[in-house]
């Protein structure tokens, strides 16, 4: 087999992913303890960012990955709340530093 008619950019992107995902699980985890989830509009506009200038470059891995690190942003917001849910139970620590969100206090 020769080794120069393979394509390597699905596997590019495939190990681009899994350590943009992977970055940024305690990324969100750091966010929510130190600030909650009102942090959510800078993963908006960091999804947005990226995205956009995903359509700009033209280097299809270049594209993609941009493109993963947008869509990586937009679920992050999604995960913020769910962190909220997760350290309600008990999974995670709280941040004892920072007050507790009204939502925190409407469910006691």
């Amino acid at each position: 087999m020769n080794v120069e008619i393979l394509n390597f950019i699905g596997i590019v992107v495939g190990l681009g992913t899994f350590v943009i995902i992977g970055v940024f699980h305690p990324i969100v985890t750091k966010t929510e303890y130190y600030a909650g989830k009102k942090m959510w509009p800078l993963f908006l506009i960091g999804g947005i960012v990226f995205c956009a200038a995903s359509l700009f470059v033209a280097n299809p891995i270049g594209s993609a990955l941009l493109a993963v690190l947008g869509f990586t942003s937009f679920w992050s917001i999604k995960e913020l709340y769910e962190q909220e849910e997760r350290v309600k139970k008990g999974w995670f620590p709280a941040n004892p530093k920072r007050v507790p969100s009204a939502s925190a206090d409407d469910e006691q």
